[in-house]
């Protein structure tokens, strides 16, 4: 058998590991680069995937960063946000409190069919020169002892295709392989975390319409346009949520994550026991889907989807590990496609930083460090907080604080091209790790806050996102392109309007219930934060709460 010699291996060619080959292609247009995917090519256009929505970040990545923005446009589709309908049991969904925006927001996220849109990916990273070998199995993989020595710099990868053994060898080992976890295993580097959530999820080969729920004409009018199909839209109960994403093939996708303490996979593992779960708990979405039963395209589920690892970036061995074969959160708010695009971008740095001969060992444990850092923030958004999902008087406030986090932190960081500058990353470190600990202690607080609220329902009403003019902003503001003082300037700002935030949130909940403990939030705020007047003026700061907005924190 013959060996193949090349600059990087890519060991997956699903999302992860072509936009990898892509960014590195269009930064390192001399790279030899060879991707070994193990499916054949082209997938099916319903793949078996998580979740296929974007975020802020992926969209940024997917758009401007590789340059797919008009692809994006005219090949998949604009995605209307993120909306909530607090629906469990419910028999009419336009009766019931839901929260999301009146009207596009002006950052764009994307809704994609994976399948599409990796095929596409597959062709464009051919023809920008990279080596595409599908039906590709690795059999067996030798990393490389790292350090200088040109004898023990190159990694050996065997593949099987077609009854045949290949052998190639690289300087470059990623391992983009999804949830084979090949270097993970291989080095032990396995690690859980606390968030027990399992999923499952399948597609129609039909457009699932909400808006044809109902022919209340004011609840029509309230989205404009009237294209509520086009949002990632959450049917939320007690320990749930039920997704429905349209796809570009013209399927939608629907899935159902759930607490496993809560709803135990076993009761929705299957298509059937999944239906009869949606009869009791969304009876709107069984009617529609049970009319569709001809129209499945597949099913699928994970026990329990999320999982940690130990180390993703080895500068000195020159591995990497990047998307689901690494970390993975949660499907909820999207950040699977997130945390590919700053890992490639990580990725990416560290080779074109060993082209010109920079010291790999430090830089890739920082950027290990980093990457970890990031994951750790957003962990505790999820980790205990189902059970808040059907409490329509916190999780509206749970989402706006989720999202301004969101928006003030992560995404700056990454949009702002500020993750692999390090000086500007060590003089963030305190404030960020103070942030850190700050939403931690605020998801506490929400979870401690609906242990004591009644979960009442606001009268019908859209919790209209776009209407508060300080998150549209928020929102809008992604897009600006800043120097480093104004990069500055916005992340402090973030902060100011976290801790506004986080002291309006305790402000109002200690209000409506006075043996609430909020010290654990004031405690790390600083001595002359107000609290904001940022929640929905409408249902949610209802009565004596709002009275209090304006008073001043006391900490104790």
């Amino acid at each position: 058998m013959g060996i193949g010699v090349h600059d990087v291996v890519i060991m997956g060619g699903g999302l992860a590991g072509l936009t990898l080959a892509l960014q590195l292609k269009q930064s390192l247009p001399q790279l030899d680069i060879l991707i070994l995917e193990r499916r054949r090519h082209p997938v099916a256009a319903a793949a078996h995937k998580v979740g296929e929505s974007t975020v802020e970040i992926a969209a940024h990545y997917f758009g401007q960063v590789l340059g797919l923005e008009s692809y994006l446009q005219e090949r998949q589709l604009k995605k209307f946000g993120f909306r909530f309908f607090f629906s469990d049991g419910r028999e009419d969904l336009d009766r019931v409190t839901e929260l999301g925006a009146s009207t596009f927001l002006p950052t764009p996220s994307y809704q994609l069919d994976r399948g599409l849109f990796e095929n596409d990916l597959a062709r464009l990273v051919v023809g920008r020169g990279c080596g595409f070998v599908d039906e590709a199995t690795v059999r067996r993989f030798d990393l490389s002892s790292g350090g200088s020595a040109a004898a023990v710099q190159e990694h050996r990868v065997v593949y099987e295709r077609g009854g045949q053994q290949h052998e190639v060898r690289a300087k470059w080992l990623v391992d983009a392989g999804g949830r084979s976890a090949l270097i993970k295993r291989k080095l032990g580097l396995e690690e859980g975390n606390e968030h027990k959530v399992g999923a499952v999820w399948f597609r129609v080969d039909e457009r699932i319409d909400i808006d044809q729920w109902s022919t209340d004409k004011a609840w029509l009018e309230r989205a404009d346009p009237p294209n509520r199909w086009l949002s990632t839209n959450h049917l939320v109960g007690d320990g749930y949520w039920a997704w429905l994403i349209p796809l570009a093939s013209g399927a939608h996708s629907v899935g159902i994550v759930a607490d496993n303490d809560i709803h135990p996979i076993e009761t929705i593992n299957s298509f059937e026991k999944a239906m009869d779960w949606l009869r009791v708990h969304q009876p709107q979405l069984y009617r529609d889907l049970d009319a569709k039963r001809d129209k499945l395209l597949d099913f699928a589920f994970f026990k329990r989807f999320s999982h940690g690892c130990k180390q993703v970036f080895c500068g000195d061995q020159r591995w990497a590990i990047t998307g689901e074969a690494g970390v993975f959160l949660d499907p909820f708010y999207s950040p699977g496609s997130d945390f590919i695009a700053i890992s490639n971008t990580f990725v990416t740095d560290l080779i074109r930083l060993d082209l010109e001969k920079a010291p790999l060992q430090m830089i890739g444990r920082m950027y290990d460090q980093i990457y970890h850092s990031l994951y750790r923030n957003m962990l505790p958004i999820y980790v205990g907080q189902y059970p808040i999902f059907a409490d329509a008087q916190v999780m509206p406030v749970k989402v706006l604080w989720d999202y301004s986090f969101y928006w003030g932190i992560m995404c700056p960081l990454f949009i702002q091209n500020r993750l692999t500058d390090l000086p500007k990353m060590a003089k963030l470190q305190s404030p960020l790790a103070r942030i850190e600990q700050l939403n931690i202690a605020v998801q506490s607080f929400l979870r401690a806050w609906s242990g004591k609220s009644d979960r009442s329902h606001n009268p019908p009403q859209l919790l209209d996102q776009a209407a508060l003019g300080w998150f549209a902003e928020m929102n809008r503001g992604l897009t600006d392109r800043l120097d480093s003082a104004q990069f500055d300037a916005l992340m402090a700002e973030s902060g100011r309007i976290l801790n506004e935030l986080a002291a309006e949130i305790v402000t109002r909940a200690t209000a409506r219930h006075p043996d609430l403990d909020g010290s654990g939030v004031l405690a790390l705020l600083p001595p002359d934060v107000r609290p904001g007047d940022r929640l929905f003026p409408n249902g949610l700061a209802a009565g004596a709460a709002g009275n209090e907005v304006n008073r001043m924190v006391a900490h104790g």
